[in-house]
C-alpha cells in the first residue's frame, strides 16, 4: 500500500479556529498532521505539544495521488491560518493536481 503523511506545527488559527468533529472550535497554536493512503487524506489537528488528535471536519476525504493530498495538506494549514472557521475542503482540485490541470 502506498501512504505519506505530512505535519505542520506552528500554526496559529485565525479568528475562527478549526472545526473539528471530536472537541468542536479550535484555535492557538496548532499542529496541522495529513496522511495519504492511496485513495484518501485524513487530517488531524492538535494543540502543539498536546497529546491528543482531533478529527478536523470534512476528513477523510477522496484523493487520488500524493501530489494531490500535498496539495490538500497545505489548503488545509492556509484555511486554519484564515479568519473562518476551517474545514477540509471538499473541492475538485485533489483530482485536478493529480491530472495536471489548474483548479479555480
Amino acid at each position: 500500500m502506498t501512504w505519506a503523511s505530512w505535519t505542520t506545527t506552528g500554526v496559529f488559527a485565525g479568528r475562527g479556529g478549526v472545526l473539528t468533529e471530536e472537541a468542536g472550535v479550535l484555535s492557538g497554536d496548532l499542529t496541522v498532521h495529513t496522511t495519504w493512503s492511496g485513495r484518501e487524506a485524513n487530517v488531524a489537528v492538535q494543540y502543539s505539544g498536546g497529546s491528543d488528535w482531533f478529527t478536523v471536519t470534512g476528513s477523510p476525504v477522496h484523493c487520488s495521488s500524493e501530489e494531490a493530498s500535498r496539495h490538500l495538506h497545505q489548503e488545509v494549514v492556509d484555511a486554519v491560518r484564515g479568519d473562518a472557521a476551517a474545514t477540509v475542503p471538499h473541492t475538485m482540485a485533489t483530482d485536478a493536481v493529480h491530472s495536471g490541470e489548474e483548479s479555480g
